[in-house]
């Protein structure tokens, strides 16, 4: 499957700016190139095992996404035609086509905006040992996957690669961010997540939760990084959901159990993932490109 994965070894004549768990960035002078890799990381830790057209179905999806969000908050997008990119990116046009974004350059804002409509994962684990998350009291008596009043915002901090992403407060966020700049990222991401949300469901898919990243250009705050992707968000089948138990997903939660089966630690070293979970999680991703935009990967 390695051969599925794209590194920044494969693109030496240019400047790599930052390494993720799944992107590379490339510094292009104007432009940062943003391209994505078919890695999986999954408990902050990565995967020996490259899912194949992973990175093609994030670039689709966050596209789709960055578009059709636009009018709530501006965002990094330039462009996704590899024919618009710089010149030195020419050479390595085949191989970025369709997995990869021209952006803006904005500087990073250190916050995971994280908005949940139903509790599930680690804010399930809050709530059940303080019957809160991230300090946002909430009703007696929730259960696996139920829906919440209203969604909520928690945000968490923005950990370095092979460390935890923390839920923190909103306190502790504006101490942070500064209060100016949590309202503004705090409000967007609660907007885009209700006109996605309410998009998701016509296609009888429920936006279970989902996280933010934002920047800053030119004293503007935007989006960047991706949006609302099998990767930072819980996709649930809308005909299969029933609260009370884990759901059926679009996502990698699928590969989160899997691991959780086998008793994985959440430590490296990741453990070999069988060739059955691998073509599944592909099927998985695709099948939610495929129902929420119409688009298949070439």
């Amino acid at each position: 499957m390695e051969k599925n994965i794209v590194l920044e070894t494969n693109f030496p004549s240019l400047k790599l700016f930052k390494q993720g768990k799944v992107r590379e960035v490339y510094d292009l002078g104007q432009y940062y190139l943003i391209v994505s890799s078919d890695r999986l990381s999954a408990y902050d830790v990565i995967l020996n095992e490259g899912i194949p057209n992973k990175g093609a179905v994030l670039t689709k999806i966050s596209e789709f996404w960055f578009d059709y969000t636009k009018g709530i908050v501006e965002n990094h997008v330039v462009t996704t035609n590899v024919d618009e990119y710089p010149e030195e990116c020419k050479e390595y046009a085949e191989t970025l086509r369709g997995r990869s974004m021209l952006v803006k350059k904005a500087e990073l804002i250190p916050i995971e905006c994280i908005v949940r409509g139903y509790i599930t994962g680690s804010g399930l684990k809050d709530y059940q040992r303080t019957g809160k998350v991230c300090g946002i009291e909430l009703p007696e008596g929730l259960i696996e996957s139920e829906k919440l009043p209203e969604p909520i915002f928690t945000p968490s901090t923005k950990a370095d690669i092979g460390d935890h992403d923390e839920n923190i407060t909103a306190g502790q966020a504006i101490e942070i961010v500064g209060s100016e700049i949590y309202e503004k990222i705090k409000t967007s991401t609660m907007e885009v997540y209700k006109k996605a949300s309410e998009y998701a469901l016509t296609k009888g898919i429920i936006l279970a939760d989902t996280k933010m990243e934002f920047g800053i250009v030119d004293g503007k705050v935007i989006l960047i990084d991706e949006l609302l992707t099998p990767d930072s968000s819980r996709f649930w089948p809308l005909a299969d959901y029933e609260k009370g138990k884990s759901q059926a997903s679009y996502d990698k939660q699928y590969v989160r159990d899997y691991l959780t089966s086998i008793n994985f630690n959440k430590k490296p070293p990741a453990p070999a993932l069988p060739a059955e979970v691998i073509s599944n999680t592909t099927k998985k991703y695709e099948e939610a490109l495929f129902v929420l935009t119409g688009k298949k990967i070439d």
